[in-house]
């Protein structure tokens, strides 16, 4: 398992992140490619990098210029620009769950509904630039899970749109819920709202970094200096030894619906995602009075029971669910670019217990951009790619 470890003792948002993640190897011309599948405006935007230090540490400084200073953006419309993209489907779950939970926070603290949250002009671009490129990078270096550490609180006052705010600007706190926090800092916004939204949307865990074999560190230098430590988001990416993994207890849930239609359905379905679950799918059944029906099933940890109970209680017509504690044994599966003929192709590996690889496959999006690209059928990009050699570790 790819595991990617955040220290953000000094601080997170989310222009550090994404230099941080850059620096671990991501190219920004990759990453300027992904971005235009959202069909922003072309010259909305650009981007930059730059070799920094802070107080004597060599970082990666990551810049977006917005030139789009007119653009009103609400939740609901950046929500439809990332689904209605070209992006890979895990990128573009990542980055609706990071805008969600920003969007939750935003609505908590200004009382709207959440589709009329707004995002001010350059803040709006600015944001979707910083999650979507997180995203983006995460996709790209393979990262299966994603931990941090403790995060200073700050002090002090911020400006905004909304007037000068005391740090950490209200929704940074909404979004802090449940983080550990310390105060071993001075003065200054050391969290915004969009590194805290990247960290509650994504992070399995907080506290010391987990055991891993370390492959690479990278550094994202935040925009301003500070007295008391150096302005940095560093990152550590790793992987968990090969070793026979403990079977670890999920929770399968099941409801059987004969009255929602498909659209509440599917984004039911949706909705579990987004707040986590392992997986989702539906079977079709039979019902009392020969009546057919669907039975709606997901996977999840203990923990997050509650909660996406909840979901499926309340966006589908379901009544009650019936739930029971099962052990799950997964492989470790790694995502790494491969060459091919057709060019430059990521690949899922299975590894067994003891290190060996069992299998590869050509991801699909990948296939389907060769395909789409060179105007040959997927099916045939697949056969192509999936050669002896291709599955090399």
């Amino acid at each position: 398992m790819t595991i990617l470890y955040l220290d953000c003792q000094a601080g997170i948002s989310g222009d550090m992140t994404v230099g941080a993640l850059l620096d671990l190897g991501v190219p920004l011309e990759y990453l300027r490619s992904e971005l235009t599948k959202l069909a922003l405006p072309a010259e909305s935007f650009s981007l930059s990098i730059r070799r920094t230090e802070r107080r004597h540490f060599a970082a990666l400084k990551f810049d977006v210029t917005v030139h789009d200073h007119h653009t009103h953006r609400h939740y609901a419309a950046i929500d439809t620009l990332i689904v209605d993209s070209a992006l890979p489907a895990p990128v573009k779950e990542k980055a609706r769950r990071v805008f969600r939970r920003l969007a939750e926070a935003e609505a908590g603290v200004h009382g709207v509904p959440l589709e009329e949250v707004h995002f001010h002009e350059v803040g709006a671009l600015d944001s979707i630039v910083d999650i979507v490129g997180a995203a983006i990078c995460l996709d790209y270096l393979g990262v299966e899970a994603i931990h941090a550490s403790a995060l200073p609180l700050g002090s002090g006052f911020v400006n905004s749109a909304h007037g000068r705010l005391p740090v950490p600007a209200p929704a940074t706190a909404e979004l802090l819920r449940g983080m550990p926090l310390h105060g071993d800092c001075g003065p200054g916004e050391r969290v915004t709202p969009t590194g805290a939204a990247i960290l509650a949307a994504l992070c399995d865990g907080f506290g010391k970094q987990p055991g891993m074999l370390l492959d690479r560190v990278g550094c994202g230098a935040g925009s301003k200096d500070f007295d008391d430590c150096p302005n940095l988001l560093r990152v550590f990416l790793g992987r968990t030894p090969a070793v026979a993994r403990p079977a670890e207890q999920v929770i399968v849930a099941e409801a059987n619906i004969d009255d929602s239609s498909a659209e509440v359905l599917g984004y039911a379905m949706e909705r579990l995602l987004e707040g986590g679950a392992l997986d989702v799918f539906f079977t079709p059944i039979q019902m009392k009075k020969n009546r057919p029906g669907t039975m709606l099933s997901f996977l999840c940890r203990p923990e997050q029971f509650a909660v996406l109970s909840r979901i499926v209680l309340t966006e589908t017509s379901a009544i009650g669910l019936r739930h029971h504690r099962v052990e799950r044994t997964v492989l470790e599966r790694r995502i790494v670019e491969l060459p091919t003929e057709l060019g430059l192709v990521r690949f899922k590996q299975v590894f067994d217990a003891d290190g060996s690889l069992l299998r590869a496959a050509p991801e699909y999006e990948d296939c389907r951009r060769i395909a789409v690209e060179r105007g040959m059928p997927c099916r045939d990009v697949m056969e192509r790619v999936q050669r002896p050699g291709v599955n090399e570790r």
